[in-house]
């Protein structure tokens, strides 16, 4: 059976992109048929390298697609709104991940901004999609000082759908990590998200796409296909 997993994040710019591919790289690099789905892309014009796009540049063995896109960087629904049409209903996005399921092994569906993001006027979001699929979510956290909060947050909002949620990766890493970043990675699995299940330097979006899966394999945990241990701090 084909598995379907659901990527979202505790806030904008945190590393789900990123994160996404990693995830992918590992699968390909282990053989299995995998598509990457962006829900729907806000801040790129339509000649511009979307989250879709940089997944594919990374993971070259990755099917990649988006839904729709929308040039000025807002959440969807504002976004679509502004520019005279309508963001994605949730069952397009979901009827588009099983239309890849039908040719992959591996579909992961990577949404816009958080969870509870609306993707059109008819407040639907990200957790809808996931509900359609009964797709676990894999939440990508921010490091920062605040990620707490916003990581039990998004596990009450799974939890209470019946959302199971898939582990807590965090999205980029810096080199230099304060007090409060090195004490989160003891703290994010009491979150209710799940285990910390990876650590992803920053800056990896740059790398050449083998060099990517090697950094990819040492920075996610085994449940992802990596070799990383919660018991590393960095």
């Amino acid at each position: 059976m084909t598995s379907v997993l659901v990527v979202t994040g505790t806030g904008t710019e945190v590393g789900k992109t990123v994160a996404t591919a990693a995830v992918a790289a590992l699968a390909v690099a282990r053989g299995r048929r995998v598509a990457v789905l962006k829900a729907v892309q806000t801040g790129v014009g339509p000649d511009e390298e979307g989250d879709a796009r940089t997944v594919a540049r990374l993971v070259p063995g990755a099917t990649t697609a988006e839904t729709v896109r929308f040039s000025e960087p807002l959440a969807p629904a504002t976004a679509a709104s502004r520019a005279g049409g309508v963001g994605p209903a949730a069952w397009e996005v979901a009827d588009r991940a099983l239309d890849l399921a039908r040719g992959h092994d591996l579909v992961l569906v990577e949404g816009a901004g958080g969870l509870l993001v609306r993707l059109n006027k008819d407040r639907e979001t990200l957790a809808d999609v996931a509900e359609l699929l009964a797709a676990p979510v894999l939440l990508v956290a921010d490091p920062r000082l605040g990620t707490l909060n916003a990581t039990a947050l998004t596990a009450e909002a799974l939890r209470s759908r019946g959302l199971v949620p898939a582990g807590v990766v965090v999205g980029s890493w810096p080199r230099d990590p304060d007090l409060a970043m090195r004490c989160n990675l003891t703290d994010l699995p009491e979150m209710g998200a799940g285990p910390l299940s990876g650590v992803l330097p920053s800056g990896m979006g740059a790398l050449a796409p083998g060099t990517f899966t090697t950094v990819a394999r040492r920075s996610l945990g085994v449940g992802l296909g990596g070799t990383w241990s919660p018991l590393e701090r960095r």
